[in-house]
């Protein structure tokens, strides 16, 4: 199993957002905006996220090769499935993973409404992505300080990694920095 770990130095990307959704919230607003679905998805797929994610360098970096299977863990409203999807082309295939249901709502809209045949979304155990066959790639993004038995999760997907297959995690540093989680969910 290779394992690259992406920590995104938003510091050094120059943003200029202030939050996910380049709105300034403190730990109990983020709380709330995570309870509400519709605001959710509109921060998730804020046009300024583009900024400091960079899903085109993003994409260029992994590299990725028609046909390949991958699963976006925490996919959420498919910020980045779709993009993945565009490069594993038709004989290629994307999960779609996702705890909540609203989510995973969200994103069978997306899937029906752009006519996407190659994503399939799952909606999962917070320890287990249930996927239905191994994947090529682990992709997962602003999403592993959320999860909150990381050692098992880890021992769970190489189960589930096809062999020579690939875990690429992006998640926020360590250090202040002008988007993101509180800095007790952020990774050392």
């Amino acid at each position: 199993m290779k394992f690259r770990w992406i920590c995104w130095s938003l510091l050094l990307l120059a943003v200029s957002g202030q939050a996910q959704d380049a709105v300034k919230r403190d730990e109990h607003q983020m709380d709330r905006l995570h309870r509400d679905p519709k605001a959710y998805i509109g921060a998730l797929e804020d046009p300024k996220r583009d900024a400091y994610q960079k899903p085109h360098e993003v994409i260029h970096a992994l590299g990725l090769k028609p046909g390949e299977l991958i699963a976006d863990i925490g996919a959420g409203s498919g910020y980045f499935t779709f993009h993945l999807a565009r490069h594993v082309g038709v004989k290629g295939k994307v999960y779609a993973v996702d705890i909540s249901p609203d989510m995973i709502l969200h994103m069978n809209r997306r899937i029906r409404d752009t006519k996407a045949t190659n994503i399939v979304s799952i909606l999962a155990d917070p320890d287990d992505p249930l996927l239905p066959e191994l994947v090529d790639r682990f992709f997962v993004c602003d999403v592993w300080h959320h999860v909150e038995h990381q050692p098992k999760y880890l021992s769970l997907i190489k189960k589930m990694l096809k062999r020579d297959g690939e875990v690429v995690i992006i998640d926020f540093h360590k250090k202040e920095l002008p988007i993101g989680p509180p800095m007790r969910m952020k990774i050392a």
